[in-house]
């Protein structure tokens, strides 16, 4: 039988209350801190909130650098869409975040353009979406196109129009693969590809993934890219993506790739050389009276050696003469700041 407090005891109770003989119980969880340490107490430690649904694995200064890093990819990926396509193609990085696989499918449109990419050497697949607000308007553009009175159908890519996306993962997949090189040396390879993304496990639902956002423009034509990095995949290198050694990097950075396609683009570069036997200064009389036989003596010693020019500008120092019945410079050394020239 329920215990009914009567009109009395609910004024001897609120009485109670006035005078401070009752603790009043202001609604908030009582909490208590469990250690094995028994000096320590509630007030004595830092608490905060922890959701085991959203783990964050990666910490704030590694996704400052994967921020950084696809940020770089963005622009190579950028210009090297836009000389595809011919026309202007701006690619920029919108958002990077932590959340699980099941949040960012369930984010997604369908139908649209998912791809699974195998990031060689690294074990499992990433995520690359494209959405189809930008992802047809650029198969318009390669099929000749204006992108006009452009309708956006809502229906799974054709195989024609799959081949013509697996130009613009070629491209991406180049810029990914330089923009990861100074972390790790990628061979990112083109895996399945889906039109509804529920139907791709590569990870449990609940795995922590890190997702960064891109913002696709050509033209009036705007769109996203979404591209998905479980953590698993990243975990053997997550250590170098530090900010300190991030920073190393960019201050050490040498790029040595772009040296070489440099260089071998300049090995069928043709230069002059030339090579001044000797000076002097005469007047302007004597040099109206010249004649045929005349000898014009200089400072200049006839053994000393002579300075080979490059396109009008000293290199280096040597001798002149004679090599299979053609005129030779022998060169000795490279000119050095000391030299008088």
């Amino acid at each position: 039988m329920t215990n009914v407090l009567d009109q009395n005891e609910v004024d001897a109770l609120l009485a109670a209350v006035d005078a401070g003989d009752v603790d009043v119980d202001d609604g908030s969880p009582s909490l208590q801190v469990f250690s094995r340490n028994p000096a320590v107490k509630n007030g004595d430690v830092e608490i905060r909130p922890y959701d085991f649904k959203r783990p964050e694995r990666v910490s704030k200064d590694q996704m400052r650098a994967l921020e950084n890093l696809h940020d770089s990819f963005s622009r190579t990926f950028g210009a090297a869409l836009s000389g595809f396509l011919r026309t202007i193609v701006e690619c920029k990085v919108a958002n990077i975040e932590q959340m699980t696989f099941s949040e960012f499918t369930h984010s997604l449109p369908n139908p649209t353009s998912f791809n699974l990419l195998e990031p060689r050497p690294l074990e499992g697949n990433m995520c690359l979406e494209i959405s189809p607000l930008i992802i047809y308007p650029i198969i318009d553009r390669l099929l000749g196109g204006s992108n006009a009175d452009l309708f956006i159908p809502q229906r799974p890519l054709t195989v024609i129009e799959m081949r013509l996306v697996n130009k613009i993962l070629a491209r991406a997949l180049t810029a990914m693969n330089e923009a990861w090189e100074n972390i790790i040396t990628l061979d990112t390879q083109i895996g399945d590809q889906e039109s509804n993304p529920q139907l791709v496990q590569i990870v449990p639902p609940n795995e922590v993934v890190v997702v960064i956002g891109f913002e696709l423009k050509m033209g009036s034509r705007a769109g996203t890219m979404s591209l998905c990095i479980p953590y698993n995949v990243i975990e053997p290198v997550v250590e170098n993506l530090s900010s300190q050694a991030w920073n190393a990097y960019k201050r050490d950075e040498t790029d040595t790739t772009n040296r070489k396609r440099v260089a071998y683009q300049l090995d069928a570069a043709g230069v002059s050389v030339s090579t001044v036997l000797a000076q002097t200064t005469i007047k302007v009389g004597e040099l109206m009276n010249l004649e045929v036989g005349d000898i014009v003596l200089t400072e200049k010693p006839a053994n000393s050696p002579l300075v080979l020019r490059v396109q009008g500008r000293p290199k280096y120092i040597g001798h002149l003469g004679q090599y299979k019945g053609n005129r030779a410079f022998k060169v000795e050394r490279p000119i050095s700041p000391k030299d008088r020239v």
